[in-house]
């Protein structure tokens, strides 16, 4: 049964045309609300983000940003992750959490890297599953939300020699 609905799952750029789709999965989804430049970051990253459909219906997103380190390495930061409740459990995520893992070896990344609020114990889990760790508490990280701490999950990508 797993196959068929895979099919279901399809995947798609986020572009001006459709960046409305974004900011409505955002809102329903996030105590946060995201400025401007947020959604440049999110343009900028092309392939790095993406809006999620199921059965054609945008159910959810993944919007990164790609970030430049000392050393001239290019590490992913992902700013949002998120499926609408009902649509939770049908890989969606797990789509989107593949997607950019692969893109970012394919590209050499060394990192990827996201925050998350200390009391969202599900997103953890799944971070996990996908070999993120915890590196770092962050206190008072968010300002309007409770708690307002946040753990920074980072999962390191071991590069291999072509």
């Amino acid at each position: 049964m797993g196959a068929g609905r895979e099919m279901l799952i399809s995947l798609d750029n986020v572009r001006d045309k459709n960046m409305m789709q974004l900011k409505k999965i955002n809102t329903a989804l996030f105590p946060i609300r995201y400025n401007d430049k947020y959604y440049s970051d999110a343009l900028a990253s092309a392939d790095f983000t993406k809006l999620a459909y199921y059965s054609d219906i945008c159910v959810g997103s993944i919007a990164c940003r790609l970030e430049k380190k000392e050393d001239g390495a290019v590490c992913v930061y992902i700013m949002t992750l998120g499926v609408l409740a009902p649509y939770r459990g049908l890989g969606i995520g797990t789509k989107l959490s593949n997607h950019v893992l692969d893109l970012s070896t394919k590209q050499n990344s060394r990192e990827i890297y996201l925050h998350v609020q200390t009391s969202n114990e599900d997103a953890i889990n799944f971070y996990k599953k996908f070999g993120f760790e915890v590196t770092d508490t962050i206190k008072n990280y968010y300002t309007n939300i409770t708690p307002p701490d946040c753990y920074v999950l980072t999962k390191f990508i071991s590069q291999t020699k072509k």
